[in-house]
């Protein structure tokens, strides 16, 4: 398929990818876009974190459609709630925290559009659009040894620890 076709998504079809302990369920990617634009809905629970990383190829997008989410940009620590909107420059560090008792979701776009499939590679294909439950995807070990792994294909940085909790 090519950037000239059009991509219709309907809600909850799929496919999503279980990462992090976390669904990301897949709008459009790379490979739909002539490689221009990445886009996920992405389902995460309280106290999920990043460390504090960089990617070298993509600018993101995210827009909290609900949930609390600390985002640290730079240097500049950013609380989210439902509907804020942030947008990570190419290369600046940044990470993330999930706050409060309920999972946040997240539609989180890259441009280009490459960086979703690190996901699908640390991650297993979700059996369905939900949080993975205990025991589905991979242990906490496993996939921290993948992100080690294909991380650096796909640009991807490690700087620092993950924001405190």
């Amino acid at each position: 398929m090519s950037s000239s076709s059009v991509v219709v998504h309907r809600s909850g079809e799929g496919p999503g990818t279980w990462a992090m302990g976390s669904l990301f369920e897949h709008l459009v990617g790379a490979g739909q876009t002539d490689g221009r634009l990445g886009m996920s809905l992405v389902t995460q629970p309280p106290g999920t974190a990043t460390p504090v990383h960089r990617h070298t190829r993509e600018a993101e997008a995210l827009l909290v459609l609900e949930g609390r989410v600390d985002y640290l940009a730079g240097e500049e620590l950013h609380h989210l709630a439902d509907g804020d909107f942030l947008y990570l420059p190419l290369g600046l560090p940044h990470a993330f925290r999930i706050r409060g008792e309920a999972p946040a979701r997240l539609l989180s776009l890259t441009v280009p559009g490459g960086l979703m499939g690190l996901y699908d590679e640390v991650g297993v294909p979700a059996d369905a659009l939900r949080l993975p439950g205990p025991g589905e995807g991979r242990s906490a070990p496993e996939e921290i040894a993948r992100w080690n792994e294909v991380g650096p294909r796909y640009g991807l940085e490690v700087l620092g620890p993950p924001l405190p909790a």
